[in-house]
């Protein structure tokens, strides 16, 4: 039994995502198939999803309100900020007082009005932000405006990633680093995006993953607590099916061609309004991954009578 105020509280919380809880739900969706490759040229399905951009389309003027439905990215800068810089610092040495990130290329893939693309910028790097809500780029454009000393390492496109790709001249040079935090959950195919991260980054290049795993806790937490009790976030930004655990982004991220060099978990406390790293990975996680210099070979099953080829092949060399 619940004796106390809290205590009643979490029963409640209990009780309602029992009730909510997809318990006959199907299979957590399938990834879809690897990217083609024709003609030189990739091919790939379209990873945006079509009701996502009208959900963020409707909160494009809010980007910058630290008060707003935006305020949790706001502070989670404090976290992915250091995560970003130190994880390059360790990759590529790069050392100038002020801008320790001079000389290198981002990407920051669903840039959103901007909240990350400035704070890189301001550490040295170029940034290009794309998103494909297009009234996200406009206010992160006006509000890049207002700022004369990032106009010249900060650009933004109102694009999707393989659109990006499709124009190739953008991204010949290859990146030296692609963000995509809080992106993954918002998704129509993981497979194709993944695929196009990596196409897109150099050899040794860094990609960093902030998002949602997907758990009884962050149902809880991230779908009945914030956005239907304290409403600190929009009812419907999330969609619990599209969580992702930290398994299966780092099965799909190795099977591409990274090397996964660190997983760390987040946790938002919305009475200080801030985040803490975290042990447990049950609700929010940041992921680190590097672009393999050279891409693994595919494996291949042989058959019995490919073996006694062979071998006999070489018996006779």
């Amino acid at each position: 039994m619940c004796s106390n105020a809290l205590g009643q509280l979490a029963c409640r919380l209990f009780t309602k995502a029992r009730l909510q809880w997809p318990c006959a739900r199907k299979q957590h969706r399938l990834l879809n198939p690897r990217l083609l490759v024709q003609n030189g040229r990739m091919v790939s399905h379209s990873t945006v999803d079509p009701a996502e951009v009208r959900k963020f389309q409707a909160l494009a003027s809010r980007w910058w309100d630290e008060q707003g439905e935006f305020g949790a990215l706001h502070a989670m800068n404090e976290l992915r900020v250091p995560f970003i810089r130190d994880n390059l610092l360790n990759v590529h040495s790069v050392q100038q007082m002020g801008r320790p990130l001079s000389g290198l290329r981002i990407l920051d893939v669903g840039c959103g009005g901007g909240l990350l693309t400035e704070p890189l910028a301001r550490l040295g790097a170029d940034v290009l932000g794309i998103d494909p809500v297009q009234d996200s780029v406009r206010i992160a454009e006006l509000h890049l405006s207002h700022d004369p000393a990032l106009r010249g390492r900060v650009q933004y496109r109102a694009c999707s990633l393989e659109e990006l790709i499709e124009e190739e001249e953008e991204v010949k040079e290859g990146f030296h680093a692609l963000l995509a935090s809080e992106v993954m959950e918002h998704l129509a195919d993981l497979n194709t995006f993944i695929d196009s991260c990596h196409h897109v980054l150099k050899p040794g290049g860094s990609l960093f993953i902030t998002t949602i795993n997907r758990t009884q806790l962050s149902y809880i937490l991230g779908i009945i607590f914030a956005e239907q009790i304290l409403r600190f976030v929009p009812r419907g930004t999330h969609d619990w099916e599209k969580f992702i655990s930290p398994v299966e982004l780092e099965t799909l991220v190795e099977s591409t061609g990274f090397s996964v060099q660190c997983i760390r978990g987040m946790l938002y406390n919305p009475v200080s309004g801030t985040w803490s790293w975290q042990q447990s990975t049950a609700v929010n996680y940041a992921l680190h991954a590097l672009k393999r210099m050279e891409d693994p070979q595919p494996h291949r099953v042989q058959t019995e009578g490919e073996n006694v080829d062979e071998a006999a092949h070489a018996a006779g060399q």
